[in-house]
């Protein structure tokens, strides 16, 4: 991608994830984890998130794919510098596992774009050393 491209249209993405254990239950290999996502425009130009598309693997490799319009019933549209923070949710079945995924943006001069989100674990504290 162009120079040009990478600074008109760039939103940076930080996640944070949380091990609910009150709605957690090992024994049924049950495991919830939030998490909060905050994505800032970092570039020139207004952007919309349209839609999400994650990708949930669990420690044996059992994939769960999400895709849909929005994040938590909303489509926020970040102008250059400013920032959306949420937080959701989700169930596997295993003490540890992995997200990754991308929002599908549209810039204000119509161009669509990816804004990547880079792999992450889910962990149950205390599990890994």
């Amino acid at each position: 991608m162009p120079q040009q491209h990478a600074t008109k249209y760039n939103i940076s993405v930080d996640v944070k994830v949380q091990y609910i254990e009150e709605q957690s239950s090992p024994t049924d290999n049950r495991y919830v984890f939030s998490y909060t996502i905050n994505m800032l425009n970092k570039g020139t130009e207004s952007a919309q998130l349209i839609s999400r598309h994650w990708i949930i693997t669990d420690a044996e490799g059992k994939t769960q794919e999400v895709k849909g319009p929005g994040v938590v019933g909303e489509h926020p549209n970040l102008k250059p510098g400013e920032d959306f923070t949420y937080t959701s949710g989700t169930i596997i079945h295993t003490p540890v596992g992995s997200m990754q995924g991308s929002y599908q943006m549209k810039a204000s001069d119509g161009q669509m774009f990816d804004a990547e989100v880079h792999p992450f674990t889910l962990t149950r504290p205390k599990f890994l050393h």
